[in-house]
């Protein structure tokens, strides 16, 4: 299913994201006060998604202000023997979870802080 999302004073009127962009849209223009940064924000994580499925290099903000470039995937074949089954899924509270490729370990990053996907 598709949303229609309207932008104004923008050179964007009517876009047509899924469900699950939209979403992200809504919760990053709650967190940040601009739908025009939620709708940016919100396309650049579904790149970065589609990139995580193979391997991915994006930057981030981390919590304490600090820029992070991490390499990460979500490739079940590169994590399978990590994954234990009793964790929580990063959409349930609005982050991107990943495996982090130079720590060797799960991160998570929340959707407004994502810079740019490599």
């Amino acid at each position: 299913m598709k949303t229609l999302v309207t932008i104004s004073n923008t050179g964007i009127n009517e876009m047509v994201v899924s469900n699950a962009t939209a979403r992200h849209a809504n919760v990053i223009a709650r967190r940040t006060g601009s739908m025009e940064m939620g709708l940016a924000k919100s396309l650049l994580i579904d790149v970065l998604k589609a990139k995580l499925q193979t391997t991915a290099i994006f930057w981030y903000r981390k919590c304490n202000g600090e820029i992070r470039k991490a390499y990460g995937t979500t490739s079940h074949a590169l994590m399978a023997d990590k994954i234990k089954g009793n964790g929580y899924s990063g959409e349930e509270v609005n982050t991107i979870k990943y495996w982090d490729l130079e720590k060797g370990a799960f991160r998570s990053l929340r959707y407004e802080n994502l810079i740019a996907v490599a």
